[in-house]
């Protein structure tokens, strides 16, 4: 997707296509900018109409104004300019499952830096009723674009948290009760013997390849495996986040 590196204020979406895709994938947007004389074709159309009919402002700025505000991006007359996204903080995911009166469940990813990646975890959490996701302040994605459009719509409805340390921040979920789980090849329990609980649960998932860092790994309370075929070294971490969700919840 054709965008610019995310400011202070979010980032940009430029070009038609793009536009309109992060516009379908509703996207928080701030607001629409066109290029004066950049035409009425069938992408310009829905773009309009559809930040219109979600209340996103439309501004008409001549085309130098907007090549100065993409950074002389390839726009072609078409700017989306995102919102930052509001992330929650750790402790509010507690907060939710107490709200929802259900055990509280909570990914935390350690080491995911692809957006696409984070954003098919979110969706299986949203999918299996998890409560919130959890990902590391820094070395880590966000949720940008990509994130977002991956969710499927998931991250309008689960929120995502951002943890300064993240090892810390499962110590205060231990001493809150949930049981830290964390996927490991190699780990001595496989995921189908363990059980989600009454008091709640934290499903830890580190990178393909690289699997977990070693203090999250000491934070957890048990390392759990997801048998696989001995000719495949490693899961994909959403796909290894669906399988286990699905595990805990089923």
């Amino acid at each position: 997707m054709a965008r610019q590196p995310r400011g202070r204020d979010g980032e940009w979406v430029v070009g038609r296509n793009p536009v309109v895709e992060a516009l379908r994938a509703r996207v928080p947007a701030g607001e629409l900018y066109v290029a004066t004389g950049a035409g009425s074709d069938s992408r310009v159309r829905e773009a309009v109409q559809s930040a219109a009919d979600a209340r996103c402002p439309i501004v008409e700025v001549p085309r130098r104004e907007l090549d100065r505000l993409t950074g002389g991006a390839t726009h072609q007359g078409l700017a989306l300019k995102l919102t930052a996204y509001d992330y929650a903080h750790p402790d509010d995911l507690l907060a939710v499952a107490r709200e929802a009166g259900a055990p509280p469940l909570v990914v935390a990813l350690d080491g995911i830096t692809d957006p696409r990646n984070l954003g098919a975890v979110v969706r299986s959490a949203a999918a299996f009723g998890a409560h919130g996701v959890v990902v590391p302040e820094r070395r880590a994605a966000g949720m940008s674009t990509a994130a977002w459009k991956a969710s499927a719509g998931a991250a309008a409805r689960l929120r995502v948290a951002r943890a300064v340390n993240l090892s810390r921040q499962l110590t205060v979920y231990a001493k809150a009760g949930l049981t830290i789980v964390g996927l490991d090849a190699d780990g001595p329990v496989s995921l189908a013997e363990v059980r989600r609980g009454d008091e709640g649960l934290v499903l830890v998932i580190g990178a393909e390849g690289r699997g977990l860092g070693r203090l999250v790994s000491e934070k957890c309370d048990l390392l759990a495996r997801i048998p696989i075929s001995r000719d495949t070294e490693s899961l994909n971490a959403s796909v290894a986040a669906g399988i286990a969700l699905y595990e805990l919840t089923w």
